[in-house]
């Protein structure tokens, strides 16, 4: 009764915001309250199930929207005639180079192992950087304005979802044999840095998404709104239902992006819970409670560690395909480690750590009050200020800090749950 209570809470809150304000708003705060519960069950399994302290979650949300980029954009001919075999030549270059390195330190003895794989990381970053850097600069000044990148492989969009979710598994993978031996608070040191190199390497290699110029115009998995209007049939069934053909084409889209959102959660939901539930599910909590007791039961627990570090991110990169569908461009800039990193760990603090369904109901909540509470506190200081005269110093800083509610409300949110539900909204049972 009480989870039921709480998501009618929620639903209520933007049914209220479609009342009140606009139902474009509305669908809006669903969509992203769609991709922020997926994010944050990827965390909830990472940290609520298996105890891993994971703060670079936005580093695999930035891969899942490189992945729509490279799966669902038309490839650039003359790009890859300047240099595209030279720089996949230099990719595979390098992965030989660190498959070396690492054969060697496994294959040597102690002594000499460090010195190997430093020569053999030294000469193969001149080897790589000697073929890599004349391709990304032929690739780079390929009309540059509108394109100056490979581009990717012209497939349908949705299959970009799946492939984020890949592209976040292989690099988690890379991560978990590296780091998850360390000590949590380290693991955490790890995971920010790898997250912020992600997001650097983005923002920096114009030769594969265009950098911080962005990549715009990206397929769809629904027809333009200027299409719907366009279709005669559309127009007269917005007339019939009282909507302006523009608002309609509008809604119809955001509404088909919430049912393919919602489809997905389901789909995750359903998986986490049976997961949950299982053995499986059982060793992990055990493992999470009492490492030592777990290990002398038998139980792997770095292979375990790795394997559900893995499945969260693969939720962390499917999310952020997501979200780069619905914005419609890959803007690395965005990727704002500290500060999303940030908000998804609310959403699973709130909702309740270590239950699924706390963190669907804490990616809702958190992300309503995430976007609202900006005009909410506007309106709050200019009904605090209304005596006020127009020059008033006083009125003037309130009314310019309104931009920092949203930071201060988060804030006050989570120390709340912390003294008063400090399991969380929707505990673990």
């Amino acid at each position: 009764m009480r989870a039921l209570g709480l998501f009618a809470l929620v639903a209520a809150l933007i049914l209220g915001t479609g009342v009140l304000q606009s139902w474009n708003s509305a669908l809006i705060i669903l969509n992203m309250g769609l991709v922020s519960a997926i994010m944050s069950l990827g965390v909830n399994l990472q940290w609520g199930l298996a105890g891993l302290f994971n703060v670079g979650v936005m580093g695999f949300v930035a891969l899942g929207g490189l992945a729509v980029v490279l799966t669902s954009v038309a490839p650039v001919p003359a790009a890859w005639a300047a240099g595209g075999g030279r720089a996949i030549a230099a990719l595979i270059l390098g992965a030989a180079v660190i498959t070396l390195a690492a054969l060697a330190w496994r294959g040597l003895a102690h002594r000499r192992r460090g010195l190997a794989v430093a020569a053999i990381l030294l000469v193969g970053l001149v080897a790589f950087r000697w073929v890599l850097d004349p391709a990304t600069a032929a690739i780079e000044s390929v009309d540059p304005a509108a394109t100056g990148y490979l581009g990717g492989l012209g497939l349908p969009v949705l299959l970009a979802w799946p492939v984020g979710g890949l592209l976040a598994a292989g690099v988690a993978w890379m991560i978990g044999k590296t780091a998850l031996g360390l000590r949590s608070d380290y693991l955490a040191i790890a995971t920010l840095g790898i997250a912020e190199i992600i997001i650097a390497v983005l923002k920096n290699e114009d030769w594969l998404a265009r950098g911080v110029k962005n990549v715009i115009g990206l397929p769809r998995p629904l027809p333009y709104e200027i299409d719907l209007q366009q279709t005669p049939g559309f127009a007269e069934r917005a007339a019939g239902m009282g909507l302006d053909v523009t608002t309609a084409s509008t809604l119809y889209v955001k509404v088909g992006y919430s049912l393919l959102f919602a489809a997905v959660l389901v789909a995750v939901l359903v998986l986490a819970q049976l997961a949950l539930k299982s053995p499986w599910g059982r060793m992990m909590r055990a493992i999470r409670d009492n490492e030592e007791a777990a290990e002398a039961m038998g139980k792997d627990v770095t292979a375990r560690h790795l394997q559900v570090f893995i499945l969260g991110s693969v939720l962390c990169g499917i999310a952020g395909a997501m979200m780069t569908t619905l914005d419609g461009q890959l803007t690395p800039s965005s990727y704002q480690p500290l500060r999303y990193t940030f908000l998804i760990w609310v959403m699973v603090i709130v909702g309740g750590s270590g239950n699924n369904l706390g963190a669907v109901l804490g990616g809702f909540l958190i992300w309503f009050l995430w976007v609202q509470v900006e005009p909410m506190g506007q309106w709050l200081m200019g009904l605090l200020t209304a005596g006020m005269a127009d020059d008033s110093a006083i009125r003037n800083h309130l009314l310019d800090s309104v931009q920092h509610m949203r930071l201060l409300t988060m804030g006050v949110i989570l120390l709340l749950v912390l003294r008063f539900a400090p399991r969380g909204l929707l505990p673990e049972k």
